[in-house]
């Protein structure tokens, strides 16, 4: 089969072990990213099976139109970068595990955001590679609340950890979430606006999908104390656009760190956000680890060859397979 792997930036996906589930197929794999549709229809014309990297790459109606051979998209997580529509309409077959083992990889990340952003690490460490030695006071965790917002599997990791550096946890999430919550006997917020009020640190932790697009909204985060801490190292669409640097403009929240923007890849050096001197951002590295790829990609790659052995799994479109019959 004619495999495609697009935004492997390092070319990291030869070197795991996976990557031999792939021997005897025709496989390309993509280095750069390339947002122009044209471009995608040339390196892609002639493939059969997609696998994408995240949501590096969008996947539009105008792509899929005028891929002929394509009758596999496979990757693992949440799609809000396909077209499951235009997929189903070309007989294209979307898989996608959903139901994947919470990423251990992104939870560290968070927590490793969570304690530089509180010690001040980044400014300590450029105070003393310029010779100026200390540079202000950091926060300890213990005896601080944070707040989770999204009752799943990546917020469950993160309140152990927090559990484990002696703060308090408290959780907000949709009314679904807040009854599983409670059902394990997990705290609750008493309401939404006390959640972003008192919480020291707020933490998101939710699935991005027509329904939470905007989810953090310029209101929540203002209701935010001036010492307080927001983490997002889950989708950059949950929060309004614009509204996280709007916030840090006045001062609510006082402190800001991130690992997903509003358009990636963020590379202007004077964007708003990124430039802010209470942000502390990294470029959507959360799950980018070899052991977290590693499982992706082998995941990803069954997914291949369930197909290729008549017998497709975790499949988000399954009336696909009728389109390309008919």
């Amino acid at each position: 089969m004619r495999i495609t792997i697009l935004d492997d930036y390092f070319d990291t996906l030869r070197t795991l072990p996976s990557f031999r589930k792939l021997d005897g197929h025709e496989v390309t794999v993509w280095n750069d990213h390339q947002p122009d549709v044209d471009t995608l229809v040339e390196r892609l014309h002639d493939t059969e099976a997609l696998v994408l990297f995240r949501e590096r790459t969008q996947i539009p109606g105008e792509l899929l139109d005028r891929l002929p051979n394509l009758e596999l998209i496979s990757l693992r997580s949440v799609f809000p970068h396909v077209d499951v529509d235009a997929c189903t309409r070309n007989g294209v077959l979307l898989c996608s595990n959903l139901h994947a083992e919470a990423s251990y990889a992104a939870a560290e990340l968070t927590w490793a955001l969570i304690m530089a952003s509180a010690r001040q690490i980044p400014q300590q460490t450029a105070s003393l590679r310029a010779g100026r030695w200390q540079m202000g006071v950091g926060k300890s965790l213990r005896g601080r609340t944070i707040g989770i917002y999204g009752y799943g599997r990546i917020g469950k990791v993160i309140a152990d950890y927090a559990k484990a550096f002696g703060m308090d946890v408290w959780w907000w999430s949709s009314d679904e979430g807040r009854q599983r919550a409670a059902l394990a006997g997990e705290t609750l917020a008493p309401d939404r606006a006390t959640f972003f009020a008192e919480s020291d640190v707020v933490s998101v932790h939710v699935r991005l999908k027509p329904a939470t697009y905007g989810l953090i909204t310029l209101a929540d985060l203002q209701k935010m104390r001036p010492d307080a801490l927001f983490v997002n190292t889950s989708r950059a669409g949950l929060v309004a656009p614009g509204a996280l640097a709007q916030a840090l403009q006045t001062g609510r929240p006082g402190f800001a760190t991130a690992d997903v923007f509003e358009t990636e890849p963020a590379t202007n050096p004077d964007d708003p956000l990124i430039s802010h001197p209470n942000f502390l951002g990294t470029p959507h590295i959360g799950y980018i680890t070899e052991d977290e790829l590693e499982e992706i990609f082998s995941e990803t790659y069954d997914q291949i060859l369930a197909y290729i052995a008549g017998n497709p799994i975790n499949m988000i479109n399954p009336e696909a397979l009728d389109q390309r019959t008919k």
